[in-house]
């Protein structure tokens, strides 16, 4: 359920949400494409070494451009980046879906392949500076990452699937329209997203200069001290580690499935299905992880994680053991991977993110390619099982020493929103005797409101939903007579902040008896009903505690 109710509160984040819906549809484009593309090369020239060239030149473009797009992203609209990337490979799906219809070159469709790579170069370090600034606070920042990463794997779970499908039906054409069609789609929702210059847009202004005979002046770029460097060299290690190790599982999974286990190509698809499956499980789990107050424990538990399912895969005994073995792998990097990029958008200033994705996305590139090389020829003398152990061992090691040096970074800030609210709960006398963790977990879960004066905040009849903590402003308790409906409501009481109401519904499990109303403007956090439920039986006494808060009270039962 805490998983869960962390997706639940990204829901009311409309804009972040519509640009992790519109991506999600525009990733199962692109597997729609990357299998299309393959076996339309495959189809027409019939040469394997010419397909591996068509994917080798794929990721040239990343080692070239990933730099450069990290500055792009650091000195213009991030959104209208992603916008721009996104109409200029939906127009290159109509020019390649036009050329296949005709029966054009084949190098003609390469080309224009390789120049939609190009432009997908700029679209990481876009929308991973991008989406921090989406986010209403702290506390959904790592969520929001897990709703990324568990789309995405479940784009790749879908996208091949429908290729295949449609492939079948409608042919190679058919595939490259419905991925033109996704980038629209992507195409409509940035266009009602808000903007995003970066933090420095060139030369930003000190907002205490200018003010008298001396024009502003430039506030100095942010420095890129230990308090940075540290923990981004922790998490480049944890990063070049587990892509030296993913390049070479993405081969040795051919080798494994073929040779170790004499199986063919249907085994190599099952060990990629688990892959996806893995990685699909993994990122829903971080979603409720990277809620904790240190990620520390959490990367160390994913790498240590990953390492189980690399030793496990290279002594594989059968397919389906062999198959949670990857999967065990795959959790463990997704888990990694969220919380890593959590940890990044918190200790990297917006100014200069892009252009810190943009070398860690050339560095990573270059770790997947070597291992792509080093782990399969190294598996050919030594044997899969030592080489993918070895890798195994790295992979912890590498693990806990990047989580050490991003340790500072990898705890939550000081004063973030539910640090706030879990004080807040800790100090009424309420809650007193409630675990901290059970605070903690249930802190992230209450969502802020703002009511003006007037407005009613539950009604008298109405159904016990929420459990409310007053912040800011008073608020007026009114009751109408059920023997004289038409009288004037009566007034019971008046609450401040610090105050509570709308327990006693969800106790008793009754409507509500009362109205409370905002009497000037004010501020409150709701918390839904189930969660409450949950608050209160974290505690022995906290439920007649309740009880008796009102026991008594004017207006008990609202």
């Amino acid at each position: 359920m805490t998983i869960l109710r962390a997706y639940r509160q990204l829901l009311r984040n409309g804009p972040l949400t519509r640009l992790l819906v519109g991506e999600f549809v525009s990733s199962i484009g692109d597997w729609l494409y990357l299998v299309a593309i393959l076996i339309l090369v495959y189809q027409v020239t019939e040469d394997p070494f010419v397909l591996g060239l068509v994917g080798a030149a794929r990721v040239l473009p990343y080692l070239v451009l990933s730099i450069p797009a990290g500055i792009v992203a650091d000195r213009f609209d991030r959104r209208l980046i992603l916008l721009s990337t996104d109409v200029a490979r939906g127009i290159l799906m109509l020019v390649i879906a036009a050329i296949v219809f005709l029966d054009g070159p084949i190098w003609l469709v390469i080309a224009l392949a390789i120049g939609g790579t190009c432009f997908a170069t700029f679209f990481g370090p876009a929308i991973g500076a991008y989406l921090p600034n989406l986010v209403e606070d702290e506390d959904q920042l790592g969520p929001a990452n897990s709703a990324w990463s568990t789309l995405d794997n479940l784009a790749f779970m879908i996208g091949p699937a429908v290729a295949g499908i449609l492939i079948a039906i409608g042919g190679l054409v058919a595939a490259f329209l419905l991925n033109a069609a996704s980038f629209a789609v992507i195409a409509v929702v940035l266009g009602g997203l808000p903007r995003n210059r970066p933090a420095d847009d060139g030369a930003p202004l000190d907002p205490d200069a200018g003010s008298g005979a001396e024009p502003a002046k430039p506030v100095a770029a942010p420095v890129l001290g230990p308090a940075l460097l540290v923990p981004v060299a922790g998490l480049a290690i944890i990063d070049i580690v587990g892509s030296i190790a993913g390049g070479g599982l993405s081969v040795l999974t051919v080798i494994i499935a073929t040779t170790s286990l004499g199986g063919g190509e249907e085994a190599t698809g099952f060990l990629n299905a688990g892959i996806g499956l893995g990685g699909f499980i993994g990122a829903l789990v971080a979603g409720a992880l990277v809620l904790r107050p240190s990620l520390v424990p959490v990367l160390v538990g994913g790498s240590v994680l990953l390492a189980i399912g690399l030793a496990g895969l290279g002594y594989a005994p059968a397919l389906g053991v062999a198959i949670a073995a990857i999967a065990v792998a795959s959790v463990g990097a997704l888990v990694v991977e969220v919380t890593s990029t959590t940890i990044f958008q918190r200790v990297v200033p917006d100014a200069i993110r892009g252009r810190a994705l943009g070398v860690l996305g050339t560095i990573s590139t270059v770790a997947f390619a070597t291992g792509s090389f080093l782990l399969p020829v190294a598996s050919g003398r030594f044997g899969a099982g030592p080489v993918l152990l070895a890798t195994a061992v790295a992979v912890a090691v590498a693990g806990v020493i990047g989580a050490l040096l991003a340790a500072p970074a990898a705890r939550r800030p000081a004063g973030s929103a539910a640090d706030v609210r879990v004080s807040r709960l800790a100090g009424l006398p309420l809650f007193s005797g409630v675990p901290a963790a059970s605070l903690e977990a249930v802190a992230v879960r209450m969502a802020p409101l703002r009511v003006v004066a007037g407005e009613r905040v539950i009604r008298q009849g109405d159904a016990a939903d929420r459990f409310y903590l007053i912040e800011e402003g008073s608020f007026e308790v009114t009751r109408r007579s059920s023997s004289e409906p038409a009288a004037a409501p009566e007034h019971l009481r008046t609450m401040g902040p610090g105050e509570v109401f709308g327990e006693i519904g969800l106790l008793r499990g009754i409507p509500r008896t009362a109205t409370v109303t905002a009497a000037a403007d004010g501020a409150l956090l709701a918390l839904d009903g189930a969660d409450f439920l949950e608050l209160v039986n974290a505690g022995p006494l906290v439920r007649p505690r309740l009880l008796d808060l009102r026991r008594g009270a004017p207006g008990a039962g609202y």
